[in-house]
């Protein structure tokens, strides 16, 4: 890893992301309920599921898991004050690099996660990053990506909005290179506002974006004949299956 990314990651909780060294449960817990959402129908069967968080930051994922009863929990992240806040809602969270934690840990888990990671990786390290993640699934096991969307008209503030960002991904491109690395039944998804069960001004939100979204296929078809992506939130899930 290169030098400017060890500098940065030392630090990037305090400095970049703003954190305290103290994990916020309240804050974690407003975060989380959109995933409920985002997540739906991808979760282990089984609450004894092994599920590990790649770039585990300060933990948040790891509390959801936690909040909807998966107690088989463990994360990596490379930044030593993230992992310290980490450590105080899962204990098993380790200071390591990613690819080197995947290679250690062969066929162990039922879920990889790595919300906000893949576009901090160079273009080589992705490839390695997404056979490490191969080789650590159990057979039948899932990978879920959250990574920000090339395809949105808003993609460069999210591309440039963090200085160890590497690349940036739509989603057939990222389908390919998982299938390429082995896997199969991809599926992305958007990250837009919530309908239903989380408030009143996400459904709004939710109903005024269906209508911008059809905007920009209008736009896509008028340009090209085709209606184009699927996904055009500023951030995207994608997910896919290491076959049994």
């Amino acid at each position: 890893m290169s030098d400017y990314r060890e500098r940065i990651y030392e630090r990037y909780a305090s400095v970049f992301k703003n954190r305290t060294e103290q994990f916020d449960q309240q804050e974690a817990e407003r975060w989380g309920r959109a995933y409920h959402t985002y997540f739906k129908g991808w979760f282990p069967a089984e609450k004894d599921a092994a599920i590990a968080d790649l770039a585990c930051g300060h933990g948040n994922l790891l509390h959801f898991f936690q909040s909807v009863g998966y107690h088989n929990l463990s994360g990596v992240d490379i930044s030593k004050d993230q992992v310290k806040i980490a450590k105080q809602i899962v204990p098993e969270v380790q200071e390591n690099n990613l690819l080197d934690y995947l290679n250690e840990h062969a066929n162990s888990f039922d879920l990889l996660t790595g919300l906000d990671i893949i576009e901090h990786l160079k273009k080589d390290e992705v490839l390695d990053f997404l056979d490490g993640c191969y080789k650590a699934l159990k057979p039948g096991g899932r990978l879920l990506l959250q990574t920000p969307n090339a395809t949105s008209p808003f993609a460069n503030i999210i591309r440039y909005g963090d200085f160890t960002h590497e690349v940036c991904f739509e989603e057939n491109v990222l389908g390919q290179l998982l299938k390429l690395c082995g896997f199969s039944q991809v599926e992305a998804r958007e990250m837009g506002p919530v309908w239903g069960g989380y408030s009143f001004k996400s459904s709004i939100r939710y109903i005024l974006w269906r209508c911008i979204r059809m905007g920009f296929r209008l736009i896509n078809t008028i340009e090209t004949g085709s209606p184009g992506p699927q996904v055009w939130t500023r951030v995207f899930l994608i997910t896919a299956i290491k076959e049994k």
